[in-house]
């Protein structure tokens, strides 16, 4: 897919997913999240850059996590994402974040103002993963850290089937490389091709548990990266990706729900001081 036509259906992709997204999968993707903020180690007085910071799951524990004196800037390319979680901010009186709508490869900001930047499970999207480390690399301070959270390699992931499911019925071609940073040593690769030092990496296998039938299809259909493509289907073919989907996952039922496997990875790179 052609890189502005990819970005145009991930900005209005994630438009139609934000207000089912948190109900989704916050639980769902927290040990991703929990893990990225560990090996951030924020301290207070810290300023730090958020891209794809969706609804603001991670945002608003790193706000706290920087408190007093520290401050968060978070981007996303959805206005929607950034407008909800602008929302979220005034309603529990957090007033250390900003959000704005931005591209993560094209980050309209100075460079070397951050402490730390961070990204939780955004950069599968991006066009072009190693363009967004690198603004993430110009935008940090000389010793700055990034931390990037993805997920793994598509045979630990048992969900995975939802794209050729939902690009047989339409050629969305949604994520068309998605596995690709998380398979072998390609994060660590891509950090250090954008200028990052000292790269350390953990990866790790974690079960995803989904309620219900109801559940399930909300999160691959309504709450995720297909999401766009999804609402071009009309009631038949809808009906017809979802037991596709739900055929995909049978082996992982269980007590009327469903626990499917995932994998995650999570890797920190300093900017050297030169």
């Amino acid at each position: 897919m052609e890189p502005r036509l990819q970005r145009r259906v991930q900005r209005y992709g994630w438009d139609k997913a934000a207000q089912f997204y948190d109900d989704a999968w916050k639980e769902q993707l927290r040990p991703a999240q929990d893990k990225l903020l560990e090996m951030a180690e924020f301290k207070p007085g810290e300023k730090v850059l958020e891209t794809s910071c969706g609804t603001g799951l991670v945002t608003f524990r790193a706000a706290g996590q920087v408190a007093p004196g520290g401050e968060v800037v978070a981007t996303d390319l959805s206005g929607t994402m950034v407008e909800l979680a602008g929302d979220l901010a005034k309603k529990q009186s957090i007033d250390n974040v900003s959000f704005y709508r931005m591209d993560a490869e094209e980050l309209d900001l100075e460079d070397n103002q951050f402490d730390t930047a961070i990204c939780s499970l955004g950069l599968m999207y991006f066009p072009y993963p190693a363009e967004a480390l690198k603004e993430m690399h110009l935008v940090l301070k000389p010793g700055g850290k990034a931390v990037v959270a993805i997920w793994g390699e598509r045979k630990n992931c048992g969900w995975a089937d939802i794209f050729p499911i939902v690009d047989k019925h339409v050629a969305s071609e949604v994520c068309p490389m998605f596995f690709q940073q998380g398979t072998g040593n390609t994060l660590n690769h891509s950090l250090e091709s954008a200028g990052f030092e000292n790269i350390d990496t953990e990866r790790f296998k974690k079960t995803l548990h989904f309620s219900s039938r109801e559940h399930v299809l909300t999160a691959a259909f309504d709450g995720g990266p297909v999401a766009l493509a999804y609402r071009k289907f009309d009631d038949q073919t809808k009906e017809a990706v979802h037991q596709e989907y739900l055929d995909s996952i049978a082996p992982y039922r269980k007590n009327g729900g469903y626990a499917i496997p995932g994998e995650f990875v999570v890797a920190k790179g300093v900017k050297p001081v030169r």
